[in-house]
């Protein structure tokens, strides 16, 4: 009796991963670089890598930075589209790497990645921040009240909570402030985060600083230079109406109704 001896197949995990390697495709992406301590000059440099479709951006910056160039430099902290710090410019528009799914950037051409505009690059992907905390810190982005300490919570209704929910939504990413054209000219500008923070302490029904706040914005470059682009709104990664903030500061200040 004969006996014919099978060679055992692939198990589960080698299928899997077989799998996953036939959803590739070859990408490339075309990051604008900047070191200081090399060139003062900015350039283009393409990476083309195998990745899934499915992925997202930061998951392909990781695989450069980690696989192919241990040099590059963007910031991303939660990558769950919280933290808001991997905000930058992919193909011509300002998103979040963590939220932007490789699929929807027409892969079949270049993907382009560069910093956020309007702010000094510091390096790669990565810009100064601090001239947008510093105009976030001066509209006051705290609970501002008088009076003795209270023994209970500030109770607030659920129409009061209404009236300004959509702003608490900020998440500093700066998508919207870089987004803006005025901002691009003149970085004075308060910008519209800092606008839509002050907008969540003015309408807050517990506040009473909302003066202070409008006087602040009332300068000459606070809320007037908004030229209603729309570029904000189309920019926000958490859907906030960022211009239709900006539209009721500007008319809290007219009639000081808020």
């Amino acid at each position: 009796m004969s006996s014919t001896l099978t060679k055992p197949g692939p198990g589960p995990e080698a299928a899997a991963g077989t799998s996953a390697a036939a959803h590739k495709i070859t990408a490339t992406f075309r990051i604008r670089r900047y070191d200081p301590e090399v060139s003062d000059k900015a350039v283009w440099q393409d990476f083309t890598i195998e990745i899934d479709p499915k992925e997202r951006v930061l998951d392909a910056l990781h695989q450069i930075k980690w696989d192919v160039d241990g040099t590059l430099t963007f910031r991303r902290s939660c990558a769950h589209g919280i933290c808001g710090s991997d905000a930058m410019r992919i193909n011509g528009r300002n998103r979040l790497a963590c939220k932007t799914l490789i699929k929807d950037l027409s892969p079949e051409k270049p993907i382009t990645v560069e910093p956020i505009k309007g702010m000094t690059v510091l390096k790669d992907l990565i810009v100064d921040m601090e001239p947008f905390f510093q105009a976030y810190r001066d509209v006051m982005p705290f609970l501002i009240t008088t009076g003795n300490e209270p023994t209970r919570e500030r109770r607030q209704s659920a129409a009061d909570r209404e009236r300004f929910d959509d702003t608490t939504k900020c998440i500093l990413c700066a998508a919207c402030t870089s987004s803006c054209p005025v901002f691009w000219n003149d970085g004075q500008y308060f910008g519209p985060a800092a606008i839509v923070n002050a907008h969540r302490f003015i309408f807050d029904s517990r506040d009473e600083g909302g003066e202070q706040r409008l006087e602040i914005l009332n300068d000459k470059d606070g809320v007037w230079r908004c030229r209603t682009t729309f570029n904000c709104t189309d920019a926000c990664p958490r859907g906030i109406e960022v211009t239709k903030a900006i539209q009721e500061v500007k008319k809290a200040l007219i009639t000081r109704r808020f």
